[in-house]
């Protein structure tokens, strides 16, 4: 399957608000960037931020350094329209996580949605990699997929379901898990998706 023909596909039929993992407000998201206690100018990349509202809200709150990335021109053009003239303090990267090359680090990655559609082992080690070479030495990890009792598909396809032992498992020893919370997604025509969404600190092991 070609992943990026894939989501380009979905947002160009669907649009920003009719995917299942739509949010009008990132609420969590954000209640967990405040808790990783990053300066606001240190940096934030939204890995697969596509057409969320996150980065609005960053921006309305001071924030700056920020980057969204995702796999599909399609998303990153409904957010840069959406964003307007505000889309120029934005870096915008079009890019499969998997083989991501970061241009600089940044002090807190945060993934809500993405993680969870690597079902193949070297993908997932490949996407660790990436967030090993993106992430500042000491920097600070959200990560949130469908938990264990999630749905087991999502747009077509597979999924992984994690709870907190196995998804900590999946990053390695080098990232400590500082923070657990349960989210009951509500999708747009109203049925439910349970997520788990897991604050990380960078902790080399020597």
């Amino acid at each position: 399957m070609n992943r990026q023909a894939h989501w380009n596909e979905v947002y160009r039929t669907k649009g920003a608000q009719d995917v299942s993992w739509f949010q009008t407000e990132p609420a969590l998201s954000l209640e967990l960037i405040k808790a990783a206690q990053v300066s606001a100018d240190g940096g934030v990349l939204d890995v697969g931020g596509g057409a969320s509202v996150l980065v609005d809200r960053l921006l309305d709150a001071g924030w700056s350094q920020l980057g969204v990335l995702d796999i599909s021109a399609e998303a990153l053009a409904l957010a840069r329209a959406r964003l307007g003239a505000r889309a120029g303090r934005v870096e915008w990267f079009e890019a499969d996580i998997t083989s991501f090359q970061p241009p600089h680090r940044f002090a807190l990655w945060h993934d809500r949605a993405v993680f969870h559609f690597l079902t193949e082992a070297a993908d997932r080690c490949a996407y660790v990699a990436a967030l090993k070479r993106t992430l500042m030495p000491g920097g600070a990890v959200i990560i949130a997929t469908f938990a264990s009792d999630g749905p087991p598909q999502c747009s077509g396809l597979d999924v992984m379901r994690y709870d907190e032992r196995t998804l900590s498992a999946e990053l390695g020893a080098d990232f400590a898990l500082r923070e657990v919370r349960n989210e009951t997604h509500r999708t747009p025509w109203n049925t439910e998706q349970r997520f788990i969404c897991c604050r990380f600190q960078h902790q080399p092991v020597p």
